[in-house]
């Protein structure tokens, strides 16, 4: 059964103590490939992650990727990449409706007379519909964050 080691932390441990990964592998026992392998994210064997744990003098587990954690981390990416494209569709129409009421209120005065007035209201109230959800799902998705 392979183990999902925390990659970044046994690097970070490695580097912390001045260790090549030579040296690694030596103290752990293992091949120099197979502290390469781990390093990038690839699962290792229950037998290799003991081996790494004892070389770190640490428990196994501290090697290993908490699935709460990466869960939360899942969420965390999934919910900023929401707000991401929410934010920019609501950015893009509000660059659209201050272009709009500049040419709207340019018709106007070349008009003489406020032709555009409706379709400045609608627009408006089509802006302000677009914004309530935006502001409910920021508040919303960062509630769930806190929890």
């Amino acid at each position: 059964m392979a183990f999902k080691t925390d990659a970044k932390k046994i690097k970070r441990w490695r580097e912390e103590r001045h260790w090549s990964q030579e040296h690694l592998a030596e103290l752990a026992g293992v091949g120099i490939r197979t502290v390469q392998r781990i390093e990038t994210g690839e699962p290792a064997s229950k037998d290799t992650l003991m081996a790494l744990a004892a070389a770190f003098n640490v428990d196994a587990m501290a090697l290993c990727i908490d699935p709460e954690e990466e869960a939360t981390a899942r969420v965390r990416t999934k919910n900023e990449k929401m707000r991401s494209g929410i934010l920019l569709s609501f950015l893009i129409h509000l660059v659209s409706y201050v272009l709009g009421m500049i040419i709207f209120t340019a018709i106007s005065v070349g008009m003489g007379a406020f032709v555009m007035k409706w379709a400045m209201i609608w627009w408006t109230v089509g802006l302000t519909g677009h914004a309530v959800p935006v502001v409910l799902i920021f508040l919303v998705t960062r509630f769930q964050e806190q929890e």
